[in-house]
């Protein structure tokens, strides 16, 4: 059977030697058993009888062997029949056989969960936790993890501070894998308060003395997890740190599989308090015979534990791997001599001669890498080590790999007014343009037209050049697109054109490579595990039907709770100013959960788009104001765009430039004087995980917008966006996908317009004009709600004739209006009349009594519902008296909101 053999046939006969009494031969058959119980379901019933004599056998070592044996046949047939010997074997008087039996349960859940549960398995299980025997405690903790893990819902390890007492008493006698599982169901605990924080962590810290590494991670996974929750001015915290950093650095003399996964963890543990290590840099510094997995995390740490005292030290070790023979190494050490000048400033100035010193080798990839990360130092100090262009300059020829050339381009075109041949150089890479990568190219087309920008009689040839290059002749859009913004911006506003091409950028921050806050406090609880080494969570690796359970850090404490309850929610006029995102509230929220996030239902039309581009001049006449008296003479005859720029037979000419360029709306533009609220942050970045939405709503002529700005706060690319909203009173809905085109990356921000319908379903809100959304991305669904301002809703055709008016206005009964107050507002009646005209509120008539003047209005939403108002001015009153009457009165108070909003601003 152990060399593959088929030996099934002799079945029955084995069976028949299952009485034997020798111990040995019993084992062999029990192995036989197991191996081949699946095939022969029929035939194992035969032994059943067998293993519950043996259940009963005086010698515990049978009782345990048959226990163990019945959880690992696994045939549906027999697991009945075992209920009963396994309920005598967890009460047994042995400890072995209790252990034992403890993990058979979760053998026999794993087959029926039914069925232990029915037999009250489970309670027998939780009973064991208080057993004498530490063995039987640490199975039984195993055990239920174990099922706890294939039923995320159910709250089977219901830990109090009792039975965690019990398990840090037997932690101290149990094997080093029973420690494991009960530092790990440890992990899982949250401390009442900082004091048993603090009682677990003085009773866990011995383990981290352990001989097993895996006992070691464990115990640092409970220390970092309950930290949170000690106060930084406690001398335990202090001492506490200290304790943390010797085991560490002994995992790190283990052979190099350990060294690397004792490397990743330690690489999450400093990320989150770099101050345990902060004195322990030497024993990250590579040894010659590491292999190359554990040389480039060693010296990932080493840049994350570079500060100001120790950066000597780890510069002059940079320098030693930067002239070593092993590639890869070496320019990771040349990027780490980068990263060390961003992050410690006052080691700049070093690092940048140490970088010099390594383009002087003439090493090939050392001079492309010293380039790439010389770049980066440009950025985070515009305007102090540009004294080394001249060097970089040399080594153009030697440039062969993409990322290189684009850094060096863009160093060129960045500091153009510099370099005196600056036009030559970036014309040597233009005569192979198509040969380039992207990447090259799109830093090619920039740098020309910023070199342009900044000497522009010089190089017009030169940008003519390269915008028909990329328009013309390249089939990437991100080009193309790209070139026909820069044609448009200098043809139609060169002194637009300077300030957004040269415009001042931003400092770039010092760790780039750092893991998002919320990632990284979840990677902690999950040290010393495989998500510790992916440095991803579960979720992203586990497949198959077991729920993930998302883990956090216990709140840090002294963090006030107060601002996540329910009860410091702001009330209704506030909430108007900062939307609250929306509590777990009932059915609403259930009906946001229960969305499906694919393309919403779609509504009218969108007006066709008709985008007109003329084969015009596009680069001429707009330069004058940017070249000055030199374009004299030249007429700016020289700068017609080529012909096959546009398509043929759209003659028309241009009109703003990109404006034209991007309003797609075929001449619907926003109604003049319609007024559009300015935008506010709708979902804070702390609440979505570093996704920031903030927006407003606008109406255009017969359509309906919601104007957002995503913005990226979080440390990873954000994609695959979608947007749905909940039932809300008017039937607002999405007309389009929400479309982002890119990826958005980190600090980056997006505007979209996302065109709204009123066909969706209807429920009433509180307050009326309640908006619940919920926006997806690649990371999670994330709910926010909003007010909209009721004036989005009054339609085009909202003007009623006189008689109608009056008709209508009789016809409401009294009980219906509502009268309203608005101050402070000092515009005459004509200004009013047609401030509000612009907004769909219409003036049927105007009269003046007894030197008041009355305007009679009306104004109609979207679902077809009339309001009439009156609104009376007195010219030497900023009060307004507003007179609504409506068939809905409730809308009143809202209508009236938008009235005091759109005369106000």
């Amino acid at each position: 059977m152990t060399v593959g053999k088929d030996v099934s046939a002799l079945f029955p006969d084995v069976v028949n030697c299952m009485q034997t009494d020798n111990l040995e031969l019993k084992k062999l058959v029990y192995l036989y058993l197991m191996n081949y119980a699946k095939s022969q379901p029929d035939m194992a019933i035969m032994a059943v009888n067998t293993f519950v004599k043996d259940c009963e056998d005086p010698n515990p070592l049978i009782r345990a062997l048959a226990v163990r044996t019945m959880g690992c046949i696994r045939v549906d047939k027999i697991t009945e029949y075992l209920c009963e010997p396994l309920r005598k074997c967890l009460k047994d008087e042995d400890p072995y056989v209790r252990k034992t039996a403890a993990v058979c349960v979760a053998k026999l859940h794993d087959i029926n969960a039914q069925l232990v549960e029915d037999q009250g398995f489970l309670d027998t299980l939780k009973d064991l936790i208080s057993d004498s025997n530490p063995m039987v405690v640490a199975n039984a903790v195993a055990a239920l993890s174990e099922i706890a893990e294939s039923h995320p819902s159910s709250n089977l390890l219901d830990l109090n501070p009792q039975s965690i007492n019990k398990l840090l008493t037997a932690l101290n006698e149990c094997t080093e894998w029973g420690q494991i599982f009960i530092l790990d169901c440890l992990a899982n605990y949250m401390p009442k308060d900082d004091r048993e924080a603090q009682s677990i962590c003085e009773r866990v810290t011995p383990r981290l003395s352990h001989a097993n590494s895996a006992v070691v991670l464990s115990a640092v996974k409970v220390l970092m997890k309950f930290m949170e929750m000690l106060s930084k001015d406690l001398d335990y915290y202090g001492t506490l740190l200290k304790k943390l950093a010797p085991p560490l650095v002994t995992l790190l003399s283990a052979e190099p599989e350990l060294q690397y996964v004792a490397l990743r963890n330690i690489n999450l543990i400093v990320q989150k308090r770099p101050e345990i290590l902060k004195h322990e840099m030497k024993v990250f510094f590579v040894k010659y015979n590491d292999p190359i997995y554990v040389k480039l995390e060693k010296l990932d740490i080493m840049i994350r534990l570079a500060s100001q005292a120790n950066i000597a030290q780890v510069l002059a070790e940079l320098k030693e791997y930067a002239t070593e023979v092993d590639v890869d190494f070496v320019r990771k050490a040349v990027r780490a001599i980068g990263r060390c000048a961003i992050k410690v400033e006052q080691s700049a100035e070093r690092c940048v001669s140490t970088l010099l010193d390594l383009i002087q080798t003439k090493v090939n990839y050392v001079v492309q890498e010293a380039i790439v990360v010389i770049k980066d130092i440009f950025r985070k100090y515009p305007n102090k080590y540009e004294s080394v262009i001249a060097t970089l300059c040399e080594n153009l020829d030697s440039l062969d790999e993409p990322e290189a050339r684009a850094a060096m381009i863009w160093i060129v075109g960045e500091y153009a007014e510099r370099i005196d041949n600056a036009d030559e150089l970036l014309e040597s890479f233009l005569e192979g343009f198509h040969d380039e990568s992207t990447q090259v190219q799109l830093q090619l087309l920039t740098a020309i037209v910023k070199l342009f920008l900044k000497k522009p009689t010089e190089t017009q040839e030169l940008v003519q050049q390269v915008l028909s290059l990329a328009t013309q002749d390249s089939d990437n859009p991100d080009l193309r697109d790209r070139g026909y913004i820069y044609w448009r911006l200098l043809s139609t506003d060169p002194v637009a054109a300077k300030e957004v091409v040269l415009a001042e950028k931003p400092l770039i921050s010092e760790e780039t490579d750092l893991i998002e806050p919320t990632l990284l406090d979840e990677l902690i609880c999950y040290i010393g595990t495989l998500a510790s080494v992916y440095h991803k969570p579960p979720s992203a690796f586990v497949e198959g039907s077991r729920g993930v359970v998302h883990k956090s850090l216990p709140p840090r404490t002294g963090s006030s709770e107060s601002a996540e309850s329910p009860e410091a929610a702001p009330s209704a006029g506030q909430a108007a100013e900062q939307p609250a995102v929306i509590p777990a509230q009932g059915d609403l929220l259930g009906d946001l959960l229960n969305l499906d996030l694919g393309p919403p239902v779609s509504g009218p039309p969108l007006a066709a788009s008709s985008v007109q581009m003329g084969a015009v001049d596009l680069l001429g006449g707009g330069l004058d104001s940017l070249m000055g008296d030199e374009s004299e003479g030249m007429g700016g005859s020289g700068f017609t765009a080529p012909g096959p720029a546009a398509p043929a037979g759209m003659g028309a000419p241009l009109g703003s430039g990109l404006g034209d360029l991007f309003d797609l709306t075929g001449g619907v533009g926003t109604l003049s004087g319609s007024y559009v609220a300015p935008k506010t942050v709708w979902l804070p970045a702390m609440k979505a995980k570093g996704l920031e939405i903030s927006g407003t709503f606008s109406r255009q002529v017969d359509s309906i917008s919601m104007d957002l700005v995503l913005t990226n706060k979080a440390l990873q690319v954000m994609s695959d966006f979608a947007i749905q909203f909940n039932r809300n009173s008017f039937g607002l809905a999405p007309a389009a996908p929400l479309q982002v085109h890119a990826p958005l990356a980190p600090n980056q921000s997006v505007e979209i317009s996302l065109p709204l319908n009123t066909v969706g379903s209807v429920m009433k809100m509180d307050p009326l004009n309640n908006l619940q959304v919920a926006v997806k991305n690649n990371i999670d669904v994330f709910y926010f709600s909003t007010l909209y301002p009721l004036h989005i809703l009054f339609v085009e055709d909202g003007k009623m004739e006189r008689q109608m008016f009056l008709a209508t206005w009789k016809d409401i009964p009294n009980e219906n209006e509502a009268q309203f107050q608005i101050k402070d507002c000092s515009l005459n009646a004509d200004a009013v009349s047609s401030k509000l005209q612009g907004s769909n509120i219409f003036t049927i008539a105007k009269r003046n009594v007894e030197g008041q003047d009355m305007l009679y209005q009306s104004l109609k939403l979207t679902n077809g519902i009339w309001v009439l108002a009156e609104l009376r001015i007195q010219p030497s009153n900023p009060s307004f008296t507003l007179s609504l009457k409506c068939r809905a009165p409730e809308v009143s108070q809202y209508v009236y909101q938008a009235y005091d909003a759109i005369l106000k601003n």
